[in-house]
This record gives C-alpha cells, structure tokens and sequence, in this order.
C-alpha cells in the first residue's frame, strides 16, 4: 500500500421506523503501517460551513479506532461484542456515545483495505440508531487508472 491513497468513508443510520440515513465522503488521505498496526489519516469539511476535521483511523485485526479533532472532537473505538463510551464534543456541546460493536470485518490486499463494521450507537444512555461504517482504504495510482 502506498503512502498516498483515496479514502471511501459510508455510513448508515438506522432509526427504526423513520428509515436510514446515508453519509458518504471520498476525500484524499495519508496511509502507512507501524509493527502491526494501520493508520489512515484524512480531513473532512463539515457540511454548511467550512470548518475541517482532522482523521487518523488505526486498526489492527480486531479493533479500529476513529480520533476526531477540529470541528469536532472524539475518539470512538470499535472492538467485535465489546460496548465503549466516549464523549463527543461539538461546538454546541457535549454528548455521551455508547459504541456496541457487532462486527468488524477487515480485508487487505496489496492496493485496496475494505472495513466493515455494525454497531449500535446511543447517545447518554438511550439507544439511537443501528449502524454501519464501510471504509474502502485505496492507492492512490489505483483511482487514477
């Protein structure tokens, strides 16, 4: 894998009745890999103003974790049938997230890395949606061709 990749980040919300709510960006990042460990890092322009967030994803075969910093501030860690807590810190406030982690799935080849992740999140205590992260992790010289 080459130092500079495209990263592919979908999410899926969800809410019960009310249906899903789907969140996609592709955005130029960082990549390289330290002992057995990944890491990823990526800005993200929030949407309606032009404030940026600074990425670093790092996962290895069991856990991957997200640290936010910018716009917004968090730190979620995603491990296989384990719950984490964290605050995330908004300009308009603080919020307690509960991370219930159902399944992490990681496929790597020699130019491409494929995350999958299902997790239920709630906010200070109460269930809010069902979730899913997919993550494509690609060279560069790959999207170009």
């Amino acid at each position: 894998m080459d130092k500079d990749v495209w990263v592919s980040v979908e999410g899926l919300q969800f809410q019960g009745s009310d249906g899903s709510e789907k969140i996609e960006i592709i955005t130029p990042g960082s990549y390289y890999k330290k002992k057995d460990h990944h890491y990823v890092t990526y800005d993200e322009i929030s949407e309606g103003n032009d404030e940026v967030t600074k990425n670093i994803v790092r996962f290895d075969r069991d856990m991957l974790t997200i640290s936010k910093s910018g716009f917004t501030n968090v730190e979620m860690v995603f491990e296989k049938n384990k719950r984490n807590m964290t605050n995330y810190v908004t300009p308009y406030g603080s919020l307690l997230v509960g991370i219930d982690t159902d399944r992490i799935d990681i496929k790597e080849s020699d130019d491409v890395i494929n995350i999958d992740i299902d997790y239920a999140l709630d906010i200070n205590y109460e269930h809010l949606a069902d979730c899913t992260i997919k993550m494509e992790i690609r060279n560069s010289v790959s999207m170009d061709t």
